[in-house]
């Protein structure tokens, strides 16, 4: 079952996933627009109006356009490979106290008996991720996002992966069930409640905006945490209020990763829900299985 894909069983111990979008959550603007378009040439508006168009044009998915776009840019400026895009992710700018958020929350974790894992999922470019410190110092478990095929020469030609804001509830379901691998379709098999490996009560979506609302809703749907995020330099939370209006979120908070924030305080005070609500439920479990052996037994 599952030969050659990346599968995770249940654990004794509650496992927190905590999922993050990347551009304007972790990062305060579009990871191609801090350099990578700069470097070709283009004025940033004028890359996003061109590419939207060709997608608008083409009846094209603005993530393909985007990344056929820069391909198309790349070519006699710079050989578009791994190794460059990881350079541009390396320069990525990050909200404050983004670089050691993911291991100080792990530790939290840690002592609270609950099982932490991050995952990035994103609609943003996969190999710039992977150049961030976050991505070399393996915080991620796993990064769901737009990527390349590069052929044997090691140049993007092709987009092997494109994320947009519909696909990316798969990956919460991969993630519930611990089927991690894209191609794996382990994902569609049933699985019991009680065999589930993070039940959606103990994920928490991390996101922005619009783009983010499907994941938002299908987590807050299912008894998980969504909380929207925002720039607090530029003062703005018409984004937030409208997505809590609309119960696209249950909480929002100022993008702040650092100790004491209060996004650190609520992310915090969920781990810390999560370890007394999973020690109920398995004094409840526990109390049905007996009941149930109990009248096994009598009907015998």
């Amino acid at each position: 079952m599952g030969q050659g894909y990346e599968r995770k069983c249940k654990e004794d111990k509650p496992v927190v996933a905590i999922c993050y979008d990347f551009d304007r959550t972790l990062s305060p603007d579009d990871m191609q627009a801090q350099g990578y378009i700069q470097d070709v040439g283009y004025d940033v508006q004028k890359f996003w109006e061109e590419s939207n168009k060709l997608a608008w044009e083409n009846d094209m998915d603005t993530n393909l356009a985007y990344m056929y776009k820069m391909v198309e840019e790349a070519e006699g400026n710079f050989v578009l490979n791994k190794k460059e895009l990881a350079k541009y992710g390396s320069k990525v700018k990050l909200f404050p106290g983004v670089k050691e958020w993911f291991s100080i929350i792990r530790e939290y974790g840690r002592q609270k008996n609950v099982i932490i894992e991050h995952y990035i999922i994103s609609s943003g470019l996969r190999e710039m991720i992977e150049g961030t410190e976050m991505a070399k110092n393996h915080e991620f478990e796993k990064i769901y996002a737009s990527s390349f095929f590069f052929n044997d020469r090691g140049v993007a030609k092709w987009p092997a992966q494109a994320i947009n804001y519909t696909n990316k509830t798969q990956f919460l379901f991969r993630i519930e069930k611990g089927i991690l691998d894209v191609n794996d379709m382990g994902v569609n098999e049933y699985f019991k409640p009680e065999d589930v490996r993070v039940p959606f009560r103990n994920i928490i979506y991390i996101g922005d905006s619009d783009t983010d609302i499907p994941c938002m809703k299908l987590v807050n749907a299912n008894g998980g945490h969504s909380i929207g995020v925002f720039d607090l330099d530029k003062k703005c939370k018409d984004k937030v209020y409208n997505m809590i209006r609309t119960n696209r979120i249950k909480y929002f908070a100022p993008a702040d990763y650092r100790k004491g924030s209060q996004l650190d305080v609520l992310v915090k005070s969920i781990i810390d829900k999560t370890m007394t609500y999973e020690i109920l439920e398995k004094y409840c479990e526990g109390n049905k299985r007996e009941a149930e052996t109990c009248l096994e037994k009598i009907v015998q």
